[in-house]
């Protein structure tokens, strides 16, 4: 792998955007830029914070690599080198080689005729048991070098160390053996009961159904087969930066493709999480998500406070997932990466699993515009404080629910909506967005670009809620809505496909931190075409509609200096003469079609 592409991919792994990385190694954003383009190169002394946060490159090193190494001092291998001591750290896992694209590739040709939606679970569940297994067999390695007459079936020694205990059958070396055999289905089951029945945190979660006779098991063990010559940890305690991680999330994101719709019942595109994470910060807290599908935003969070200097335990996950899949989805996707949450299973609306917390930060991509979230058992819910919401669309249920958990000192939320919730006059939901908006909950609005997302095309926005305006981390800005046009950001990564890059995300969470008086984020100034400050009697003006496109105006077109008169004349000019060779083009068009035996 090539130093800027090490950079690029490490850097976007670790939730770090250009402006900060650059602001952390004391240099310019555009050497940033040039760096991961191949234009330049950095400097020893920034090659040596840049190794600091992001780990050795793989590959070959840059210039400023070579001067600091022995002259007898052979390149670095292409495949980043494992740890002597897995818990005290070693080469970053962000170095190891991109393979997801290719790993997919393999696993998808081996899904025959299999539906999407049944074969993730097939992978997925796969996947995590490798993973399991490799981190079973680091920890094995490392009990050994302490001390070779430790006693390697001391279960004692893994759990003490966050390690799950993995049973012999359970082993991937084991299963492995048996991959050509047509009992490895019954294995597979017979591994995951073991697991589960070892480890309580994983009880109810893994996929316990290879055995059904509707599965090839020819290519169940040829997926083994390609799964067994990937090595998913990198003997890196720190497991949330694994291989595993990386993969799991590229294939969750690959099965919502290729489930349209439905994948967006557990997949939010990771731009737009990150969006969300990027501006509300959490650092440490209680963080929470009401329909929290395979677990995203709490991933995403985790790598921001990573990335920040934080540690894992300064904040607290809780969730809840109506989908009994999807749930053990997010409760594999946490556990991977050694997340602990409360996960819990139903119905939000019906059964809140967390009725008594209050969170310091909600983030959500509740599913759009539902109709059947029976709302007509719900009329008198002690959540409405704003008006009940329509029987017919739960955007404004989600919103509610969600302002009722948030910490009256300094809860702060991030939701994914439709873009109807900002103006819908229907069934009531104008006179609850009044109501939100004349309590001062509504903190800022973002209109997002189209095509985000692979399961929808409906226009979507970013509702921000703050419970109190004037607490003491930022400016007191109550009466005060920031409004932000991004619908023009963002870059195709296909034909039917856009995603935020880390500028796009930089302009703006950093335009809502200058906003909101964060320090060290500069001075806010209206933007025409993209952000505008506005107060309450402005948004009552509007009818308490909350589009931005209404606040930030158009635009503004720089004038080009050129008098009227001169531009009239040069631009008829100009039109006269594409105007005559038009005709002269039309003349020979006729020409030829006569010569063909067709014109007049």
């Amino acid at each position: 792998m090539s130093f800027s592409a090490w950079l690029s991919s490490s850097r976007k792994a670790q939730s770090i955007s250009q402006a900060v990385l650059a602001a952390k190694l004391g240099v310019t954003q555009a050497q940033v830029s040039q760096w991961e383009t191949g234009k330049a190169e950095p400097k020893p002394e920034h090659m040596a914070k840049l190794e600091k946060l992001l780990g050795k490159p793989s590959g070959a090193p840059t210039k400023a690599a070579r001067s600091q190494a022995p002259a007898s001092e052979p390149p670095p291998s292409a495949e980043a080198p494992r740890s002597s001591k897995g818990k005290k750290g070693g080469a970053s896992s962000q170095a190891v080689v991109g393979f997801e694209e290719t790993l997919w590739l393999a696993a998808d040709k081996l899904r025959g005729s299999m539906d999407s939606s049944e074969y993730k679970h097939v992978v997925l569940g796969l996947l995590f048991l490798k993973y399991l297994s490799d981190a079973f067999e680091d920890r094995r390695k490392d009990i050994v070098e302490d001390d070779p007459e430790n006693d390697l079936e001391d279960r004692d020694q893994y759990v003490s160390e966050n390690v799950f205990w993995v049973p012999e059958p359970a082993r991937w070396e084991t299963l492995q053996s048996f991959a050509k055999h047509p009992s490895i289905g019954e294995k597979i089951d017979k591994a995951m009961e073991a697991i589960e029945s070892e480890n309580p945190a994983l009880k109810g979660n893994l996929n316990k159904d290879y055995a059904r006779p509707t599965l090839d098991k020819t290519r169940l063990g040829e997926l083994i087969d390609v799964l067994s010559g990937i090595q998913l940890t990198a003997g890196d305690d720190h497991r949330s930066k694994d291989v595993l991680g990386r993969v799991y999330e590229y294939f969750l994101a690959k099965f919502a493709a290729a489930e349209g719709r439905l994948g967006g019942d557990f997949y939010t595109p990771s731009s737009v999480v990150r969006t969300l994470v990027e501006m509300l910060e959490p650092t440490q807290g209680r963080v929470y998500d009401p329909c929290c599908g395979s677990g995203g935003m709490f991933v995403q969070s985790e790598k921001f406070l990573e990335a920040h200097g934080g540690k894992r335990g300064d904040i607290a996950v809780y969730g809840q997932e109506s989908n009994a899949t999807t749930k053990r989805l997010a409760v594999l996707n946490l556990a991977i990466r050694r997340i602990e949450a409360e996960i819990a299973w139903g119905d939000t609306f019906r059964k809140d699993h967390h009725a008594d917390l209050k969170a310091n930060y909600i983030l959500a991509n509740p599913p759009f515009n539902v109709s059947d979230w029976g709302g007509d058992k719900l009329k008198a819910d002690v959540r409405w404080k704003f008006g009940t919401p329509p029987e017919g669309n739960a955007n404004f249920a989600w919103l509610q629910h969600i302002a009722h958990h948030l910490d009256p000192s300094n809860g702060l939320a991030g939701v994914v909506l439709a873009n109807g919730s900002m103006s819908s006059q229907q069934s009531g939901e104008g006179a609850i967005r009044q109501a939100m908006d004349e309590a001062d909950l509504v903190d800022a609005m973002v209109a997002l670009p189209g095509q985000l997302f692979y399961t929808t095309q409906i226009p979507v926005c970013l509702w921000f809620l703050a419970k109190n305006k004037a607490e003491k981390r930022f400016r007191k800005r109550q009466g005060q809505v920031l409004f932000i046009d991004a619908r023009k950001l963002g870059t195709l990564v296909d034909r039917v496909h856009r995603e935020l890059t880390d500028e796009d995300l930089a302009k703006i969470a950093g335009t809502y931190h200058a906003w909101r008086g964060q320090k060290g984020a500069g001075t806010y100034e209206d933007v025409a075409g993209f952000c505008k400050s506005a107060t309450l009697a402005e948004i009552a003006s509007h009818d308490f509609v909350l589009t931005p496109g209404r606040y930030v105006g158009a635009e503004e077109v720089e004038e080009d200096g050129e008098p009227f008169e001169a531009k009239m004349k040069r631009l008829t000019a100009q039109l006269e003469a594409q105007l005559a060779e038009g005709a002269k083009l039309d003349a020979e068009i006729r020409k030829n079609l006569r010569g063909l035996g067709y014109g007049r």
